[in-house]
């Protein structure tokens, strides 16, 4: 258990115990304790921490809060724990304070703990799987997906840090209806290369890059496609360019420091027969039925169901205009829903307990029948999670733009990356929560100052360690310091900086439980700002030794922190700039 952790369970024991001897000398009806909350201040002027104990009491020791607060103050004691005083404040908070042991045990902490300081247990281990892009391979990249890698990957990595098991997967749709699309729409511009009037599929995929695709096979391998029958053609079309796409995609999520578990590909569900099976079983429930030569799911009386034990209204429900969906089409062939089904189904199967799913606001529909179907076929709806993200925005001199200066076409993933520092996406990208919309700026993104979040945290760690050279150049080095010397830390820039670094840890775990990786940017980003307030205000290289020793024993510590956080995510960490 942490120090922060450790000094809130010191604080429940104190007061619980100064409750029970109130109650054994009178000054306290007997009664059991209710419940009460700890909680930091928002002023920590106010104390570290602050319990609401005696207003919790009033109605079971029918006194007034401020009453109860007074005896629980006197009897109180706070000897062996991390507070020296309390006082009462407003209408019967208790207010805490630490004492200088506290300071000292955060950064023995971190000097103990090293690269795993900020990991917990919280997650005992539970098998998470974080399924993020996934993108159509019939196209390039876009900005929703540089936007949905960032969040992903990063959520991944705080779901181990706090203690999970997390596993990254892309699903590759390279089966369906797309791909037929796909298909059409190769053979047409590969026909356009060698014939007259050749339409193009009216919901063809339109993009330049299917352009280039049939014009390279063509340039390969010539017209010796033309005389073929049609499926021949577009079988070899896409057998040459889809795996094309598919390496691209994933040489750009390299790129892009992502390194996934697994590439899952749709084809094999099909294959393998598990998109059947699961329309069999949801048939064998007395969920589908047949209409007009299609398989479809009942997909409203499941959703209904789940509503009305969620106490939603049928007035409620009605107007949701809840629609059935098909499974298999009147041609024979499954739709995008069933294979989905199926996926997610494989996923449970293969011992994830948690499913998180990286979806586009677009997709908010498709939430509720994907829970739904997983209940219909036996698993819980709850442990599918999906993380609906909003559009994103890219802005140059206060401008929207949506052409790529290099290319002058649609600006692609592999392009940003091509202009913008790798670290800078990842980190800009995790600024603002996957459920608001977001600008990203490309001027800030390559700029090499402080308007740039991540160089501005990454700069916070170069200022350390040129801090230790210079020292180092006067035959200054840290050594193992004292307790006693630590509590020499008591200016309010230094506790202001222990304060939040204790607060790592918890902050993780958070951001684990907000499927929200945005919350450990921000609180880096605040860790610069406030290790940059205690430089300015707190000479490292004092006269006084111990007091010296106990500041670079602090610099270490926001060092680690902003290290771990870095490393992390996948960022660059240097140590001069």
């Amino acid at each position: 258990m942490n120090t922060l952790n450790t000094a809130k369970l010191q604080l429940k024991n104190a007061v619980e115990t100064a409750i029970k001897k109130a109650m054994d000398k009178g000054e306290l009806i007997s009664a059991d304790i209710p419940q009460f909350i700890i909680e930091t201040p928002a002023d920590r002027k106010n104390g570290d921490l602050a319990t609401n104990a005696a207003m919790a009491g009033a109605r079971v020791f029918r006194t007034a809060p401020i009453k109860i607060a007074q005896v629980i103050k006197d009897n109180l004691e706070l000897d062996n724990t991390f507070f020296e005083k309390c006082e009462i404040a407003g209408p019967g908070f208790i207010n805490f304070f630490y004492s200088g042991d506290y300071y000292a045990s955060v950064l023995k902490d971190v000097e103990t703990q090293g690269d795993s300081y900020g990991s917990s247990d919280f997650g005992k281990g539970k098998k998470v799987m974080v399924e993020f892009v996934s993108a159509n391979p019939t196209g390039p990249m876009h900005m929703g997906n540089a936007r949905g890698g960032a969040l992903g990957d990063c959520l991944a990595a705080v779901l181990d840090k706090a203690g999970y098991s997390a596993y990254r997967e892309f699903y590759v749709n390279d089966a369906g209806n797309q791909i037929e699309k796909f298909a059409c729409s190769l053979e047409a511009r590969y026909l356009q290369i060698y014939k007259d009037n050749i339409e193009f599929p009216e919901d063809g995929y339109q993009g330049a890059d299917i352009t280039e695709s049939a014009q390279a096979y063509a340039d390969e391998f010539g017209d010796k496609l033309v005389e073929l029958d049609s499926e021949s053609r577009k079988k070899a079309l896409v057998d040459y360019a889809l795996p094309k796409n598919i390496a691209k995609m994933q040489s750009d999520m390299a790129k892009y420091k992502i390194n996934y578990d697994k590439w899952f590909f749709e084809s094999v569900l099909h294959e393998s027969g598990e998109v059947k099976a699961v329309v069999d079983l949801l048939t064998e429930k007395g969920l589908t039925y047949e209409k007009e030569g299609a398989i479809w799911y009942k997909n409203k009386d499941v959703c209904t169901e789940i509503l009305l034990k969620e106490g939603k209204t049928q007035d409620y429900i009605d107007k949701l205009e809840l629609k059935d969906d098909v499974l298999i089409r009147q041609n024979g062939n499954p739709t995008y829903f069933a294979a989905d089904i199926a996926y997610h189904k494989n996923k449970f199967d293969r011992g994830f307990e948690t499913l998180i799913d990286i979806w586009g606001a677009d997709h908010h529909g498709h939430v509720m029948r994907m829970k739904g179907a997983m209940n219909a076929i036996g698993y819980n709806g709850d442990e599918l999670v999906v993380v609906l993200m909003q559009l994103v925005k890219l802005v140059s001199g206060g401008q929207v733009v949506k052409m790529s200066k290099r290319t002058g076409k649609a600006i692609q993933l592999s392009d940003l990356l091509d202009e913008v520092p790798v670290d800078s996406a990842r980190f800009l990208f995790n600024t603002r929560e996957a459920n608001t919309q977001m600008d990203f700026d490309l001027d800030i993104a390559v700029q090499q100052d402080n308007q740039n979040p991540v160089y501005y945290v990454q700069y916070a760690h170069a200022r350390i360690c040129s801090i230790l050279k210079a020292l180092a150049k006067d035959n200054i080095e840290p050594r193992n310091i004292s307790e006693k010397e630590l509590k020499l830390l008591t200016q309010s820039e230094e506790r202001e900086l222990i304060n939040h670094i204790a607060e790592f840890e918890d902050e993780i775990v958070s951001a684990a439980k907000d499927y929200d990786p945005t919350k450990i940017t921000r609180y880096v980003t605040q860790t610069a700002t406030l290790f940059h307030k205690f430089y300015n205000a707190c000479r490292v290289k004092c006269d006084d030794e111990s007091l010296m020793q106990a500041r670079l024993s602090l610099c270490l510590a926001v060092k680690t922190v902003i290290k771990n956080v870095l490393d992390m995510f996948n960022i660059d960490c240097p140590e001069s700039m």
